[in-house]
């Protein structure tokens, strides 16, 4: 990262929480950079690799509260780079998934300032895959959609519900464990069977994390059974049926070593 009057914000995605899945792009970029400005999901063992010298900005947003609100954190990374300062722009999962990075790099490009994006591994994958859940698999399931939690009902762009009930195969929510009952009304009210199964992957890729399975006939009772928390993945779709078979054949092959 050589040095110039007008510095380089790079919007670099951390992954889905471990952080061994995270680029080798995205580590350099951490390595060399003069100011980080990192996100609430981002697990905080990948500062470690920052310089000693390096300033570390939390920005961080949870329902409710925000560290930062957006046009400052806009404003920073303009700011930053006027100084000359190389930034790292770190955000949970990939910053083009949910994580407002068009938005960051709209506002840099208006400024004339450059920027790179590094992209991550999403939640819809990362964490899905870590609970034996492929979101696609041949006979089960050619399409995932991976879709907003937030946004169920009186949004002015509200989520079409009755094309994700049957347009799609695997249903992967992003930030909606809070909305579980209002998701299994919309999806039930436009034909979705109640016995289609369910997961919820709470903290995925983590020490910490949590699989519960069910149907949407009952995988919100189960979720406030088990305190099911953020941050959280929903995923929807007969592919979730995989995870039993892995967990029956692992059993099964285990039975015969022993």
């Amino acid at each position: 990262m050589k040095k110039s009057a007008t510095g380089t914000v790079y919007i670099v995605g951390a992954g889905p929480g471990d952080p061994e899945l995270i680029t080798v792009k995205a580590m350099r970029r951490i390595q060399l950079a003069d100011v980080i400005l990192y996100d609430r999901l981002v697990n905080e063992e990948l500062l470690s690799y920052a310089r000693s010298d390096a300033e570390l900005v939390y920005c961080g947003k949870a329902p409710g509260a925000h560290a930062m609100p957006q046009p400052i954190i806009n404003k920073t990374l303009v700011d930053y780079a006027l100084q000359g300062k190389q930034v790292v722009r770190l955000k949970g999962g990939d910053p083009f998934v949910f994580g407002r990075g068009g938005e960051e790099a709209l506002e840099l490009a208006e400024w004339g300032i450059p920027y790179e994006i590094v992209p991550g591994i999403t939640s819809a994958i990362g964490a899905a895959a870590a609970a034996g859940i492929p979101v696609t698999h041949r006979g089960y399931a050619a399409s995932f959609a991976c879709v907003t939690g937030h946004r169920c009902h009186g949004d002015n762009s509200p989520i079409r519900w009755d094309l994700l009930a049957h347009g799609v195969d695997t249903l992967a929510i992003y930030m909606g464990v809070s909305q579980l009952p209002a998701i299994r009304e919309e999806l039930l009210k436009h034909g979705k069977s109640a016995a289609t199964p369910v997961a919820v992957i709470e903290r995925g890729t983590t020490a910490r994390q949590r699989t519960i399975v069910g149907t949407l006939a009952d995988i919100h009772s189960l979720a406030v059974t088990m305190k099911i928390s953020n941050p959280s993945l929903i995923i929807i779709g007969e592919v979730v049926r995989v995870r039993d078979q892995l967990i029956h054949a692992e059993q099964q092959a285990l039975a015969m070593i022993g």
